[in-house]
């Protein structure tokens, strides 16, 4: 069975939101530690991030470095088309 490969402006417009959102929640977190919600969304939106993450790079190559894969994979980034580079930003 072969994966359909998401669409890549698409997949880095959901990579922006939802680090947007994490980053967000991370500012309220820093003067509401104890709101349970807000740790409830960050967890949430942290995974979405992480799934959308890897998502990316196992179609188009690691974003950032905790998203390669083995050693060899650390620089593979600079073979591939910046995210700019297609209009992805």
């Amino acid at each position: 069975m072969t994966e359909n490969k998401p669409n890549r402006r698409e997949l880095l417009e959901w990579i922006n939101v939802v680090s947007f959102a994490v980053d967000d929640v991370k500012l309220f977190l820093d003067t509401h530690p104890c709101n349970s919600d807000a740790l409830e969304y960050f967890e949430e939106f942290k995974k979405q991030r992480v799934q959308a993450l890897r998502e990316y790079a196992k179609f188009y190559g690691p974003l950032t470095l905790d998203t390669a894969h083995t050693p060899a994979d650390y620089w593979c980034w600079i073979n591939e088309p910046w995210p700019w580079q297609e209009g992805g930003c």
